[in-house]
């Protein structure tokens, strides 16, 4: 299926484009863009940081993420050269205003005739001086842009002080906070599903969907990032922003069309429904635990406190369940039950609405009548799929049924297309200046508002977090959360 491409001409600035997301992510989407021939003309795509590299070490350094970060089925050697004609690098320290005046010189006076990207893919502290400097420099036009990384902050009060600063600088509708969750193929195509099929949105509602589960399983521990992690935790480094905007996805009205401000609207109406929880309900619907040393695949692994770096004082949680109420007409009554957590048995993100069961089954076999589930994996592999029950052919009596599964992924008809990672998505669109799939500041508030109730009870708690080994599914208070609702987490296959 052949799509019409219009290529954009737009300079992108990558602060911290030596670090592991630039290298990892940022430089093989842009690959990918060029490759697809979604940039054109005199485009420019340059590295900055601290480092004292020269532009020469800088295309080593990214050819060779690309050896490793990119498929080989999805390399092609003839692109190199033109992107690598694109790639530049310049020495740039985010609290010195003279390397900006550097950078500057180094773009070069044609810049202010084009798009600018200026990705921040630095710690949040820094994003406040990158564009004061920038702004000092002469090197904001009202073609440039602004792409922040997560986390803004640590709480509400903590997010204002980032965005107040960068506010000074760039107005909101330039300002692009990205999640990559919302980049994903089957993300948008939850959108599909919901809004382009008259079959679903007349059933989207708690008279029709009995709870939603949304679980975020990762494998991994600390990956030698104790002290960062320590910082933040599991609510701070995936609730908060990861887990609600997908929870806003599924919760939001019907936009009146796909354009930003529509999209966004709807979002904010969700997260501002979001019951915030008394420290009576923190202590019943919110539970946080920390591994403990366990089996893993790939055999025995430390404990949390026990990971390089590790302090044995910490309470940090790495694994989180809460039982979240939207409080509208909607979705009054159904609860959302989000769950994210490290050193899990397997990796995979994925989204489940459970509808309510048949009011009364006709059918002898009862006990076997299960109620329809949409499951929607985000990873490792994409896939919609919808649970129904169906009658096992055969000659038997009372007609018995049994659960069948149908794909609505449609893999046969796009076998051939492939299918884009987060980022060339999310990178594209602000090279396009479309903010739909980025988060308005007024998500970041609203969002921190219902974090923050919980991460305060939690701060005076004399309650030690759980622990689970592990290897495990997190701690037993967890299978509990559902259990007192007399509902169970999706077993994922």
């Amino acid at each position: 299926m052949n799509q019409a491409i219009t290529p954009v001409r737009c300079n992108v600035v990558i602060f911290g484009g030596n670090g592991d997301l630039a290298i990892r992510k940022l430089l093989p989407a842009l690959y990918h863009l060029e490759r697809d021939g979604h940039i054109c003309g005199n485009a420019r795509i340059i590295g900055a940081s601290r480092t004292d590299l020269g532009c020469e070490a800088y295309k080593k350094l990214v050819r060779a993420g690309f050896d490793e970060f990119i498929a080989a089925n999805h390399w092609d050697e003839s692109i190199w050269p033109a992107f690598s004609q694109r790639l530049d690098y310049i020495a740039v320290d985010a609290m010195d205003p003279a390397s900006f005046v550097k950078l500057k010189a180094g773009l070069g006076v044609e810049f202010e005739a084009q798009d600018t990207v200026y990705y921040l893919s630095t710690a949040p502290q820094f994003f406040g001086p990158i564009c004061e400097n920038l702004a000092a420099a002469g090197l904001i036009s009202p073609y440039s842009r602004v792409v922040l990384e997560k986390p803004i902050g640590k709480s509400l009060a903590s997010s204002k002080v980032i965005n107040d600063a960068v506010a000074k600088v760039f107005p909101e509708n330039n300002i692009y906070r990205i999640d990559h969750y919302l980049g994903k193929e089957t993300v948008q195509n939850l959108l599909a599903v919901r809004f382009a099929n008259a079959l679903f949105e007349p059933v989207w509602s708690n008279n029709h969907i009995d709870n939603v589960q949304i679980t975020v399983s990762e494998t991994v521990g600390c990956e030698g990032r104790w002290g960062y992690y320590d910082d933040s935790g599991a609510l701070r480094d995936m609730v908060q922003n990861h887990l609600l905007q997908l929870l806003c996805l599924v919760a939001m009205g019907v936009p009146v069309s796909l354009e930003p401000e529509a999209v966004r609207a709807e979002k904010i109406k969700v997260l501002k429904s979001l019951k915030t929880m008394s420290p009576d309900e923190v202590r019943r619907n919110a539970v946080r635990a920390q591994y403990v040393a366990g089996n893993m695949a790939g055999g025995a692994v430390p404990g949390y406190k026990e990971e390089p770096g590790g302090q044995p004082q910490s309470s940090t949680e790495t694994f989180v369940a809460i039982k979240a109420e939207v409080h509208n007409w909607r979705w009054r009554g159904v609860p959302f039950f989000l769950r994210t957590g490290k050193r899990l048995p397997s990796r995979f993100s994925e989204i489940v609405i459970q509808f309510k069961n048949v009011p009364h089954s006709i059918f002898p076999s009862a006990s076997n009548l299960l109620p329809n589930k949409l499951v929607i994996r985000l990873q490792p592999e994409e896939s919609i799929q919808l649970f129904m029950m169906n009658k096992i052919p055969g000659l038997s009596e009372g007609m018995p049924v049994m659960p069948v599964t149908l794909n609505l992924t449609m893999p046969d008809r796009f076998a051939e297309v492939r299918v884009p990672e987060a980022y060339e998505r999310l990178i594209l669109d602000v090279m396009r200046g479309n903010s739909t799939l980025f988060v308005h500041r007024d998500e970041v508030e609203a969002a921190w508002i219902w974090a923050d109730a919980i991460l305060d009870e939690w701060s005076v708690s004399t309650v030690e977090p759980h622990n689970y080994p592990a290897g495990s599914w997190g701690p037993q208070a967890s299978f509990e959360l559902t259990a007192r609702d007399g509902r169970s987490w999706h077993e994922s296959k």
